[in-house]
């Protein structure tokens, strides 16, 4: 959905993160003095708050955490003209719940090229990091490239997709770019925007979720200090992460743990009608209620949430039209 007006610049492959790499680390041109000891360079930043908040509350399904604290948290740090650390959020939840919708968005309302911005920087351990025997390699290239970019933009936005598959270890080389009394030389880096996406803490999350169903109480009612402990421990004692042991956790660099809530049917249906109307198509009952039959729900005795939420909604709306 994110729409873009410029080229990016993909990782590619290994050979293209190097030669990336050092492409960024040679970005000292007057822009680049120009963005770092002055406030004249805001790049292709320009920030869209009101369609943000418009498009998370039509098309989000059932995120009231995650919608109230990722605005809170973006109008407060973008009021701040002279921020002390760079916004730091972990966005966790099972699969298909809009972690990536909301990334996405983040990258379309805040940059005009969207996520084909050349301030976008999206990571995926599949593509960028793939061997862990490369590990070392990968923290300097990483540090490299983070850095070089930065000095070229101070408002850019790093987008670390399954944080849980990362090698562990690699996030620890971020840690200086992420707090509010580190010195990064050379680098103007309190502007930027680091987002880190995980599945982490899903399990956890819909156990509260359904406790509180089971209690009869409304999801809205759950609150943050309900999830944010369990998300947390899950983190800390997984050491497949990518938090693993690199101190972001336990220092407190995290602005937000942003949590999101597994999805009921009728949140599926909602994602099912945004779908349609995104294909310019009127609502079809017989398609929605076919594409709801297709699912399957767990627990097995409530048939309660989506085992993948609204992540395979799109291929089945064609499968049914």
């Amino acid at each position: 959905m994110a729409a873009g007006t410029r080229g990016c610049r993909p990782w590619g492959s290994f050979l293209g993160l190097l030669g990336l790499v050092s492409a960024a680390a040679a970005a000292w041109d007057l822009a680049s003095l120009r963005c770092n000891f002055g406030s004249f360079c805001e790049c292709d930043f320009r920030p869209d708050l009101p369609g943000l908040e418009c498009d998370l509350a039509q098309h989000l399904a059932g995120q009231h955490l995650a919608r109230d604290l990722v605005v809170t948290s973006l109008k407060a740090f973008l009021q701040d003209p002279t921020p002390a650390k760079p916004l730091v959020l972990s966005l966790h939840g099972w699969t298909g719940t809009g972690k990536s919708y909301v990334s996405s968005l983040l990258a379309r309302y805040l940059f005009r090229g969207g996520l084909r911005s050349p301030h976008v920087h999206h990571f995926s351990p599949i593509i960028h990091f793939p061997h862990p025997s490369h590990i070392e390699r990968y923290k300097k290239d990483l540090k490299s490239w983070v850095q070089g970019n930065l000095t070229a933009c101070d408002r850019s936005l790093f987008l670390f997709d399954e944080m849980d598959k990362l090698p562990p270890g690699l996030m620890e080389v971020l840690r200086p770019f992420l707090g509010s009394s580190w010195v990064v030389y050379g680098t103007n880096y309190r502007k930027a925007i680091f987002i880190f996406i995980s599945n982490t803490g899903g399990e956890q999350i819909n156990q509260v979720v359904l406790e509180a169903w089971r209690s009869r109480r409304e999801r809205e009612e759950i609150g943050l200090q309900e999830l944010e402990p369990a998300i947390s421990r899950a983190v800390l004692d997984n050491p497949h992460h990518g938090f693993w042991r690199s101190g972001i956790l336990e220092e407190h660099l995290l602005d937000a743990i942003v949590p999101f809530l597994p999805l009921q049917r009728h949140h599926v249906r909602h994602c099912v009608l945004n779908e349609l109307a995104q294909l310019g198509l009127e609502p079809q009952e017989e398609v929605v209620q076919a594409v709801l039959d297709s699912a399957t729900f767990f627990p097995e005795d409530e048939q309660l949430f989506s085992s993948n939420g609204c992540k395979t909604v799109a291929s089945r709306i064609t499968f049914f039209l």
